[in-house]
């Protein structure tokens, strides 16, 4: 029950710190002009529903047998990662096809500050995946490992999208387009392989 409880610890803070992000890089990618930090922050509002599964997975996991589970309800665990990894897969999809509608829209350059707030956002998201990981591997939870690399799926897509900015940024005019480049290139096939 106390292995349990530092599961639910690392996803709660996995939540919080996703539900903030989200906020900050949707904000930030509306008012620096980057699609691909629009979408990371889309992006981090799936890590906070795929955290909330495995919380709620965890949760249940712990109950004790009943006439209609009399081996108990450990299996909540394994079919939490199981939503979890299809989470990951759908995140992928959709931010692909919505950075491939965006390679048609005229865009002007991302703002420089919109590096500011990536580079924050990928020192945070490693640490969190380090946490998170750490205490999956000492639960031997598959859903909680699930999560942290979930985490760590939003610090390189996050890097992928400081990337493009930087190339819009150091191109100037004709490279506007990079970020939406770099979260359809990379986030895409990160997500696909992650899975």
């Amino acid at each position: 029950m106390r292995s349990v409880q530092k599961g639910l610890i690392a996803s709660g803070v996995g939540m919080a710190v996703n539900i903030v992000l989200a906020i900050v890089k949707i904000v930030t990618g509306v008012l620096g002009n980057s699609y691909a930090l629009i979408a990371d922050g889309i992006e981090s509002t799936t890590d906070i529903i795929s955290s909330l599964v495995v919380w709620t997975g965890l949760k249940i996991s712990t109950l004790p047998p009943d006439d209609d589970h009399p081996y108990g309800h450990g299996k909540a665990e394994s079919i939490s990662a199981m939503v979890v990894a299809l989470a990951l897969f759908a995140a992928g999809a959709l931010i692909a096809v919505q950075s491939v509608r965006e390679l048609h829209v005229p865009h002007h350059t991302p703002a420089w500050f919109t590096l500011l707030v990536l580079a924050l956002v990928i020192a945070i998201k490693e640490t969190l995946f380090r946490f998170v990981s750490r205490v999956g591997l000492q639960l031997s939870s598959t859903a909680v490992q699930g999560d942290a690399w979930h985490h760590r799926a939003d610090a390189i897509t996050s890097a992928a999208a400081f990337i493009g900015i930087s190339i819009a940024l150091i191109g100037g005019k004709g490279y506007e387009r990079a970020d939406d480049w770099a979260a359809l290139l990379l986030n895409s096939t990160w997500r696909w392989t992650a899975t």
